[in-house]
């Protein structure tokens, strides 16, 4: 399955969104970029993962070849993800219920 969107695993903690837009802008338009925990985040963090959504699917290819990148202080590891929802974009919940078989459900009158 071709996918438009990259996992981006053993992220420095003190990498911002932004210089995750800047190093991946480089293989092609982005659609969508999510860090976690965010920028935002006031817990301690030790790493983060990043996802990037690419307008044109052949970069998540070009994409790979990253893998072991040195960046900040950490060497990256990127893989394809092939989940329905990109990550965040709909509420938890709804991403729980999309991997339950629908005949899982027991209605209660």
């Amino acid at each position: 399955m071709a996918t438009d969107i990259i996992q981006v695993t053993n992220v420095s903690p003190s990498a911002t969104s932004e210089q995750m837009k800047t190093l991946f802008a480089f293989l092609g338009k982005i659609d969508e970029l999510r860090l976690f925990p965010s920028d935002e985040s006031p817990l301690p963090v030790t790493s983060r993962v990043c996802f990037v959504k690419f307008h044109d699917p052949d970069a998540v290819g070009v994409a790979q070849h990253l893998t072991n990148t040195v960046f900040i202080d950490r060497a990256l590891i990127v893989v394809p993800y092939t989940e329905v929802l990109f990550p965040g974009s709909a509420r938890p919940i709804y991403q729980a219920l999309l991997k339950i078989p629908p005949n899982s459900f027991a209605f209660c009158s």
